[in-house]
């Protein structure tokens, strides 16, 4: 299965994901291409870190599962087509442009879209991550209609405003689709909304 965990930038999907991949061993984490610079304090393996003509080539010859550009910063990000080991379930964790793609090319695969408590929460994540102002307030900017665009896609919305519980709550909606009878065939009936 593919699991997709999106959502606007500094909602905390990134360490929401680090901490489920550690605790299930069935979950395999793709790791994201990125012509984005290193922010200080990250590690050397959160992304595939590459030049935009690299990045571009990988684009033409179909090597992206989905990507996207963010044209204020001329940055781009893409997952690369990979082979799953066997046992193993797929998690993305991507922006929302690049989980309609991946919804468009697999709808099987279920969308966790993740939020923060308030503007004000997420404002401090992106700063305690390093981002500069302008970065910041450009990333705000677009939260509105990225969280909106997200909860159309979404099979289920996850409201971070306590990581264990959210991690819990990923980790529990991931278990029932495992035991499903119906597993590859999408979401229940009435699912996308926060439980």
């Amino acid at each position: 299965m593919i699991f997709v965990v999106s959502g606007p930038g500094g909602v905390g999907k990134g360490t929401l994901v680090d901490r489920l991949v550690a605790s299930d061993r069935k979950l395999c984490l793709s790791r994201s291409w990125t012509t984005r610079p290193r922010r200080p304090g990250e590690a050397d393996d959160a992304y595939v870190f590459v030049d935009e003509p690299t990045f571009k080539e990988q684009v033409a010859a179909g090597g992206f599962l989905e990507h996207t550009h963010f044209p204020g910063n001329n940055q781009w990000y893409g997952t690369p087509q990979q082979q799953v080991p066997a046992g193993c379930d797929l998690v993305l964790e991507i922006e929302v442009d690049g989980a309609a793609q991946v919804k468009k090319k697999d709808p099987s695969a279920v969308m966790f879209l993740v939020v923060a408590p308030s503007r004000e929460v997420q404002e401090s994540r992106l700063r305690g991550r390093g981002d500069d102002e302008e970065h910041v307030q450009r990333r705000l900017g677009v939260a509105d209609t990225e969280e909106q665009i997200g909860r159309t896609l979404a099979d289920h919305v996850i409201v971070n405003d306590d990581l264990d519980r959210a991690v819990q709550e990923v980790a529990g909606i991931i278990a029932g689709y495992r035991t499903s009878p119906h597993v590859g065939e999408g979401p229940a009936p009435g699912d996308g909304q926060p439980l």
